[in-house]
């Protein structure tokens, strides 16, 4: 049979490559639903991992059976970020809020299961609820003993358990380091306040559960609306889906209920819905006053500000809005306002002459020179972020900032990394998400391997991932896989298609570059992320 091309079309026949399907056929629906489906399942799935993981036990008795739970759920949350990048963006959205409230809800599931802190928090708000500053007592001091109860100084049974310890007064009690005051700064403090001032009698744990909830799914939302709004709407549900069904925020901001979710979200409004001046500056030193990390975020915020005008505007309005917080407790407790903090950073080894941070550094140097060459690497890295970051994505600055400060001090806390898991939400760059992966497993499985540098291994594992991310991303690595591209695309006898800028006339690539392209969203488009 002899083919006939058809008048005004060229190529046909069966050698020819068919044109795609246009938008709205049955098989694009088909496929639409599929992947609708597939999310959605892959949705539930992770839902009920993370309730059965709550349920397995805690970091103490039961570290492995954690372990092997967070590897189902870190597994099924890849696949359901992968797979909703085929959805339409709408859906998608849906599927996003949805996933968001059911992950959420299912931190609410048991009480908290790998940290203690949450206790803290509890008993600060209880005694500024009594009118007394939580910097001015410990929890063991005999000043605020007729603010103990049953749940936070249990009286019955042998004391023995998880979250329970003894002071040195034979006092049972869950809330750790008992007999240091409070670390936390005082936005942090108001939010205990608020909690306690709003929770019903005898609630226990359950209402900063619920808060670290709201405060996860409205993170949620505030990173929707600035991707859609500054970043590219057909990406923002994908993105902003790494952040809602992250199974650190369902175990670390729900279930142990971690303050630095505050901070995170008051650091998205500050990066997304603020420009560089006044306004985002008080955000951010709002944020910096829940928990200092975010401190980590002012070179991103000031990147693309050389003028001094502009970038004092942002620095005095967070200190300024630092400064306004702290007053109160000021004027009531002096200067023991800062708590146990220098002990803390002494206990945690961050200072000079302790050895047990600085992991990848201490393989390269000795042990006196790591925490000099950490500070050093940090204001080398803060001012390239400041000097060479993009102003339109603050928050691509303060991810390398961020995470570079989680490499380098190698913590082993994973809720120190939740900043860091938004800031991937913003700019979609994943592999960042490995520096929580590291500070998980070295959080639980630690007692498994005693004697073995898990520090090392762990967060050197995610600096390699992320270097090859890095070059993955190069525009080296983009030159290359297109010529591999072209290269495959003769061998198979189709000419490569030219790119939307050589089809352009000179005129229209001169429009081009000086509109912006504000990407609109489609009904029919799909979600895809980085």
């Amino acid at each position: 049979m002899t083919d006939t091309a058809t008048p005004g079309r060229r190529g046909s026949g069966p050698s020819a490559t068919p044109p795609p399907c246009p938008p709205g056929t049955p098989a694009n629906r088909r496929r639409d639903r599929i992947a609708i489906a597939v999310t959605a399942v892959l949705l539930a799935a992770l839902t009920a991992a993370v309730v059965g993981t709550l349920h397995a036990g805690d970091n103490l008795s039961g570290p492995g059976r954690l372990l092997a739970g967070y590897a189902v759920a870190w597994a099924l949350f890849a696949a359901a970020v992968w797979t909703v990048r085929k959805v339409p963006v709408r859906a998608a959205t849906v599927l996003v809020l949805l996933g968001a409230a059911a992950v959420a809800l299912a931190g609410l599931a048991a009480p908290p299961r790998t940290s203690t802190d949450m206790y803290r928090y509890a008993w600060d708000g209880r005694v500024q609820a009594a009118g007394t500053s939580p910097y001015a007592h410990p929890p063991a001091a005999p000043e605020l003993a007729d603010l103990r109860d049953d749940w936070l100084f249990p009286t019955n049974g042998s004391c023995r358990g998880w979250g329970l310890t003894h002071t040195d007064d034979g006092l049972c009690i869950r809330i750790n380091r008992p007999a240091v005051p409070t670390i936390y700064p005082p936005v942090a403090e108001g939010w205990y306040l608020a909690v306690h001032t709003v929770s019903p009698p005898d609630s226990r744990h359950k209402p900063l559960q619920v808060g670290g909830a709201i405060l996860a799914f409205g993170t949620t939302a505030a990173l929707l609306v600035v991707l859609r709004r500054r970043g590219d709407p057909q990406r923002a549900p994908g993105r902003a889906a790494l952040w809602a069904w992250c199974p650190a925020v369902a175990f670390e901001a729900v279930n142990n209920a971690h303050i630095d979710t505050l901070g995170v979200l008051l650091t998205v409004l500050a990066l997304g819905t603020a420009t560089a001046g006044s306004r985002r500056g008080a955000l951010l030193g709002a944020a910096i006053a829940v928990k200092f990390l975010p401190v980590l975020a002012l070179p991103g915020a000031l990147c693309g500000q050389r003028g001094p005008a502009r970038a004092l505007r942002v620095v005095v309005s967070a200190v300024a809005a630092v400064a306004l917080a702290y007053l109160p407790y000021v004027l009531a407790s002096g200067g023991g306002v800062l708590g146990y903090l220098p002990g803390y950073l002494h206990e945690e080894g961050y200072e000079p002459g302790h050895v047990r941070r600085f992991a990848l550094l201490r393989l390269l140097l000795p042990d006196a020179a790591a925490g000099a060459t950490a500070a050093v690497l940090l204001a080398v890295t803060a001012l390239y972020v400041w000097w060479r970051g993009d102003p339109a994505r603050p928050w691509r600055g303060a991810l390398l900032l961020a995470g570079t400060a989680l490499l380098l001090l190698s913590p082993g806390y994973p809720w120190y990394s939740l900043l860091t898991v938004a800031l991937v939400a913003l700019d979609g760059r994943w592999e960042w998400l490995t520096v929580t992966l590291a500070g998980t497993v070295l959080y639980l499985a630690g007692r498994l391997l005693p004697g073995f540098p898990l520090q090392a291994w762990a967060y050197g594992a995610a600096a390699l991932v992320i270097a090859v991310g890095a070059c993955l991303r190069s525009d080296l690595a983009r030159r290359l896989a297109g010529r591999a591209w072209g290269a495959t695309s003769h061998a198979a006898g189709t000419p490569p298609q030219p790119s939307r800028r050589a089809q352009q006339t000179r005129p229209e690539r001169a429009a081009s570059r000086s509109s912006p392209s504000p990407h609109p969203a489609s009904p029919t488009g799909s979600a895809s992320s980085s």
